[in-house]
This record gives C-alpha cells, structure tokens and sequence, in this order.
C-alpha cells in the first residue's frame, strides 16, 4: 500500500473538562518535536463541563497551516457525536473509537476499537482518573499507526507535569499498553504515516495571546487593567505570568509593570486611560462586548490624547453571541469607535509572530500618536498553538514621542515665541508635545480635556476653535501611514485579479491561491496590516480589474471600509465573508471565487 506521509489531518472528539486537552497537546507537540510542520485548532463550548469538544490537528510537510474540511483520522470518545463526526471524514479514512460500530462503517472505513476499559484496568488506573487517563488510549494507538516517536510523548508530558514523575508515569503506562495493544497488520493497513525530519529548531510552539502579552512586555510595558472575558483571557494570565521574570527591578527587586485585574471593563479601560495620561505605557485587553462597554472611554482618550494600546480577541458577536468560536466581526465597530468624528491606529496581525510584534510596535504608534491604537486578533489566533519562527527582540528603540521634560520646556516655549499649549501645533505635524505629572516646571500643567478645548488646554466652545482643532486631529493621522506596519504583498504573478485579506484569514487564502494556481487561475494576494491604509493598498485597487476581499465576518467589513476610502474603486470590489465561527478554509475560499467568477 502507498502510505500517505507527513501530509494528512486529526480529528479528535471527546467530552469537555475530561482532561484531553492533555493528551491532544502531547501528539501535537510530539509531532512538531519530529521535525513536521503541524496546527492545531481546538473548537470547544462555552460551558465549564459535559459538551462535546473537538481537537483538530493538520500535518503538513507542504507548510499549510489553514483549518481543513474534511479529515483522514476520526478519534471519538464521545459516542454522542459519533455520527456528526463521520460526515467530516473522507471517504476510506481511518476512525479510531471505544464502542463497536455498525457494518455500514466498518464497509466505507478502516474501524478500530480501542479496549478503553481493558488498557485502563491493565495500567491499574486509579477509578477516579479513568475520564482523564482514557484519553491516553488514543495517544497510544495513534503512535503506533501513524509512528510518532513515544520518547517525544514522554518529553512532552513531562515538560508539561514539570518533571512530576508521579503525574507522568500513570499517562505513559496507558500510553505504552495501548501502544503495544496495535498489532502490525493494523499497522500495515493503515494509509497514513509519519517520517522524522531535521528539528525545527528556529520555531516554537505557542499562540498569540502568549505572544502578544510577550511583545508587549519587551516593549516596555508598564501598565495592564483587564477584566475577564473569552478568548482574551488568557493574553493577561501571560503578562501576570511572566512579569516577576522578565520585569523586575534588579536593584529593588520589584516588578517595573502593573498587571491589575478590575472589576469590569469600564474600571479596566478608565485605569489604562489614567495610567496612559500619567505617563506609563499602558494597555488593556477584551473581546467584543468588552469593547463594546469601553467605546466612550475610548472617545474621551482621543479627544484628549492619551496614547494607550487594546487589544480585541475577536469572538462571534453580536451580544453574547458564540464566545468559544472565532470571527472577524469587530472591523467595523472598531473603525468607527465612539459618537461624533474619531479615527484610530488598527492593526492586524496576521500570524502569531506579529502578534508579538504589535505587542510592543503597538505600544510605541500609540506614543508616537498620542491616540489609542486598537489591536484586532481574534480566537483562531489567540487561543490556538501555532508553529512559528522564535521571535526576535525589538529591534529599534522604544519610542516614547513628543514628551518634554523640565528642562525641555523653557527651550521649547523659548522656540515657540513665549507660549507653549497641550494641544499646540509647534512642529507643523500636528502632534503637540506632552508633559507627564511629577514634572517639578510649573509651566508643565494642563488640564486633560475631553470637552471642547483650545490649544492651551482652555474650555471652549467657540466653533472655530472646536474645528480647527478637530481638523488638527484629522491631519496627525498623517503620521500612522509613515510608522504604522506596511501591507505585505503575498504573491504577485502580474494577474488582473486579486485578493485582499487581514489576520487570520491568510491562512486559507494562501492555500487558496496554490490550488487556484493548479487550476490554472493565478490570482495576486495582498495582506492588509494595518488601517489608516497606506499608498499600497489604493496602488493594489487601481493596479487589479476584479478585487476579491476575504474575511471572516457576514457583511464584509474590510470590503465595505476599502469601498468608503476608495469610491472610485468601489466597483471592482467583490466579497468573499463567511461567518459560522470557524476560520476560512482554502476549499471555502476556492468554491466562492469560482462561483462568483462564474456568475460574471
């Protein structure tokens, strides 16, 4: 039989809370440990316990890392699902279960049954272990059939029970029974196999919340106030995590940044906001509804301009909506943020390296700026373990921007004809300088204004000042297309159609465009990074006759934002959106452009 190698996909189902996330991250990591390329994607309820969870792996030598349709392995442990599962399965693939199956299964696929109970009682499990241990029955039958290296298994477990022999020993014996229990026609029969390759040593293994709170603690961050909310969690756990290690004080001995936990959203965002005025470089972290609630603070920091960083975790909204499934659907809120005429710095990472990277990039645009800068990632990224290249340390400065110090502002008031305002124009560049309190000149003062002001900081409200100064705020964001992250182009094969895409989405459309290619369309790709757009993004519109945007939300928001910046465009831009709370697929993307080319 001509095996399958190193190109083929998991899918693993079993009950929430039963500890398989254990089992599920020990043949991931194992895998990666063996030098192959490999994601993962974990799709589980918003209750605590008792629903169906799945666990998804792709293995690809190829280098693709996007969600697929279809997988070659089912793995159930929970029965209540098994007939939903079997759909997602192709035809001939391989189903490794704990119960005995009907004919009809056993005709259209290669069926084993795991002897669950017999391996457990073999181990001598204690009882109350057995829902979490059972998953280490399909660790065991799946290394033997497709070949994963056991010792990567026991590496794995014992980093994750940090050397904990009595945690490691119970899941390693039911692993090695049930290994052992895989006989080698079974083996023999199995389509699908494993090569060891060189180790991947110039990646890791982790997700972008992990990143994002890293790159922002690089970056110098001083100040986090955050509330609770899936799937941004997890992104302030990092930074409580790893603050006392990387943060501390060598001569005192205390943290040089402030994680606090607030008691909502609204005290979270008001602390960031403070602490951002004060002069720390600040950041909070949320998803939809927890925007959603901060949206007014956020209006009052660009008004008065306090620079501080947030962070979306994108979930399926509107309301509660989905909170373990992922989306693209906070674009628009996030651009139109607050009542009246506001813009913000947007960036979107579109991997979890550049979650690291904004993480300190976006802390030094919104000094930079003087305005909040809003970081739109979303649960594909966030919560899931990827492979990526180790990430590298700033390589610039930290960039505070305009603050002047005690001794600055006589020189500065000298230069400006005797006067110096908060909310001046000195340079021409519409970014006024800034002081921060504690500075001992008495001519360092002003009062932070959300209300109408002139450039001195006055209350007003004459209209001319109220436009003027408004038309300043216009005209600084001028500046973001000068320091924000630049459009990447993906692939350029000089063709007359192309597609747009942002964050997470990139995975399947990349994918898109090689079997577009095989199908003898090239398609040009273009990944937005960051909003203000830059000149590259309207070169792109004008450059393509049929414009296809790719996103993961219902209404095409991105579409919808080119439209409003580029009208004379506007008829070349086609949609490709997609809400369900599952990230974009490649086959999703392909079987869409067609049928709208098609239609033409």
């Amino acid at each position: 039989m001509q095996k399958i190698v190193n190109e083929f996909s998991i899918l693993v189902s079993t009950v929430n809370g039963s500890g398989s996330a254990t089992a599920n991250n020990a043949v991931m990591k194992a895998i990666y440990k063996m030098g192959i390329p490999i994601s993962a994607r974990n799709i589980f309820p918003s209750n605590i316990q008792g629903l169906p969870t799945w666990y998804s792996l792709r293995i690809s030598e190829k280098g693709y890392l996007g969600r697929v349709d279809e997988f070659d392995i089912l793995i159930n442990l929970n029965k209540t699902v098994l007939q939903d599962d079997v759909r997602k399965l192709k035809k001939g693939g391989l189903i490794l279960c704990a119960q005995p199956l009907l004919g009809e299964f056993n005709e259209e696929y290669h069926v084993i049954e795991m002897p669950v109970d017999h391996i457990l009682e073999e181990a001598q499990a204690p009882s109350n272990l057995h829902v979490y241990l059972m998953n280490m029955v399909y660790v065991g039958f799946l290394a033997a059939l497709i070949g994963i290296d056991l010792t990567f298994i026991e590496d794995t477990l014992n980093s994750h029970f940090k050397n904990v022999r009595k945690a490691v020993e119970p899941n390693m014996k039911v692993v090695r029974i049930a290994h052992d229990l895989v006989t080698q026609p079974q083996i023999r029969d199995s389509s699908f196999t494993l090569q060891k390759r060189e180790p991947i040593n110039d990646h890791i293994v982790t997700d972008g919340n992990k990143a994002a709170a890293l790159g922002a603690l690089f970056g110098g961050l001083q100040f986090s106030a955050w509330y609770p909310i899936t799937p941004a969690t997890e992104l302030a756990e990092t930074l409580n995590e790893y603050n006392h290690q990387l943060r501390l004080d060598p001569e005192t001995g205390k943290a040089t940044c402030v994680v606090i936990q607030a008691e909502d959203e609204l005290a979270a965002v008001g602390m960031t906001i403070g602490a951002g005025w004060a002069g720390l470089r600040s950041m909070t972290s949320t998803s939809g509804p927890g925007l959603c609630l901060m949206s007014e603070y956020l209006g009052l920091a660009y008004q008065s301009e306090v620079p501080l960083v947030v962070w979306d975790v994108q979930r399926v909204g509107p309301s509660t909506g989905l909170p373990t499934r992922t989306s693209q659907g906070d674009l628009s809120f996030s651009y139109f943020l607050s009542h009246g005429d506001t813009e913000y710095v947007i960036l979107l990472p579109g991997n979890v390296h550049e979650c690291f990277e904004f993480g300190w990039r976006a802390l030094d645009i919104a000094e930079e700026m003087q305005s909040p800068v809003l970081v739109l990632s979303d649960l594909e990224l966030g919560m899931n373990n990827w492979m990526t290249p180790k990430f590298t340390y700033p390589d610039q400065p930290i960039l505070r921007g305009k603050i002047i110090r005690e001794d600055e502002i006589s020189e500065l008031i000298k230069r400006n004809g005797g006067s110096w305002g908060r909310y001046q124009d000195v340079d021409g560049d519409s970014i006024p300088y800034r002081t921060i309190p504690g500075d001992s000149n008495p001519q360092a003062a002003y009062f932070a204004r959300g209300t109408g002001h002139d450039a001195f900081a006055d209350y007003s409200e004459d209209p001319q000042v109220w436009q003027q100064e408004h038309h300043r705020l216009k005209r600084k964001f001028k500046h973001a297309l000068e320091i924000d992250p630049e459009p990447v182009l993906e692939r350029d094969g000089q063709s007359k159609v192309g597609f747009i895409s942002y964050g997470s989405t990139h995975f399947g459309v990349i994918e898109a465009c090689d079997l577009l290619a095989q199908a003898g369309q090239e398609i040009d790709y273009l990944r937005i990074r960051s909003i203000p757009f830059q000149s590259q993004v309207e070169k792109y519109l004008e450059e393509h006759e049929q414009i296809y945007v790719v996103e993961a939300n219902r209404d095409g928001q991105m579409a919808q934002i080119l439209m409003l910046n580029y009208p004379q465009y506007a008829g070349k831009i086609k949609k490709i959106a997609c809400l369900d709370g599952l990230s974009l697929t490649a086959n999703k993307i392909y079987a869409c452009f067609n049928g709208q080319e098609n239609s033409i």
